[in-house]
């Protein structure tokens, strides 16, 4: 469901409806005549809708995460805020850039539009920029022939599967960011699929590699052998950014998990 789309449609239904009332029906009603409700209902939503919409589109939007591929930062369940103007302002619907004001950086937990099906929101880590060499080899990160620091820290409990997965800090770009890895699973990417510049990149037994291309991010979850993304799927172009995720609001099973993540 396009909730932006709808929401479009509605700021355009009772928009017509209060703009016909002031420049047409309310002239011909004498001042003691009632609004009829088919104007009243309209013209009360309008302003409503109007504000929601402007919020949703340019400031903050609320998202909820489906799925544990960025376990530990984010769990099943996790309502977060997305900041919608911290890469440039955008126009609803077609998400066409119109104003710069900042580029995702490495580190950066970002929603986009899954590239393969764009009514999708996806949220991942953002790891590598435009022409960034993105080596994941043995469960190590490299970029740009760097590796990044790791430091091992106590094993995570999922507590839905009462199982422990190894858990690390990373340094990423300026972001320190805690990740798991499953190190009874194989370095190597289980499969991948046919993606635009799929030539940039080599697949080995060790894991892979991929030159990032001008204009696309590369994104990986930070439950590393639990996420489906950039290594699988390709790259993410600018084009099918949404924003920053930066804010945990709420969730049902814990609601403890409140505020700001890295």
């Amino acid at each position: 469901m396009n909730f932006a789309l709808i929401l479009f449609l509605l700021l355009l239904f009772t928009g017509a409806f209060a703009l016909a009332d002031a420049l047409y029906f309310s002239k011909q009603r004498r001042k003691t005549d009632k609004e009829p409700w088919w104007i009243e209902y309209p013209k009360s939503f309008f302003p409503v809708i109007l504000i929601v919409f402007l919020l949703r589109s340019f400031l903050v939007e609320p998202f909820k995460i489906p799925s544990g591929s960025m376990v530990p930062t984010l769990v099943v369940g996790d309502f977060i805020l997305v900041n919608k103007f911290a890469y440039g302002i955008r126009i609803p619907l077609i998400n066409k850039k119109i104003i710069g004001i900042g580029e995702p950086s490495r580190g950066d937990v970002m929603v986009f539009r899954f590239p393969e099906d764009t009514s999708l929101d996806y949220i991942k880590r953002v790891v590598g920029i435009p022409g960034d060499r993105v080596v994941y080899a043995n469960k190590k990160l490299f970029i740009n022939g760097v590796e990044q620091p790791q430091k091992r820290i106590a094993d995570y409990l999922h507590p839905e599967r009462i199982h422990y997965s190894t858990q690390f800090l990373e340094k990423l770009g300026e972001v320190e960011h805690a990740l798991l890895v499953e190190e009874d699973t194989p370095s190597a990417i289980p499969f991948s699929k046919a993606f635009p510049f799929r030539e940039n990149c080599n697949y080995n037994s060790e894991g892979m590699a991929c030159t990032v291309p001008p204009g696309h991010y590369f994104m990986m979850g930070d439950n590393r052998d639990n996420s489906a993304d950039s290594r699988v799927w390709g790259f993410v172009p600018d084009g099918n950014i949404v924003g920053k995720a930066f804010f945990i609001w709420f969730n049902f099973s814990e609601p403890r998990r409140f505020g700001r993540f890295q």
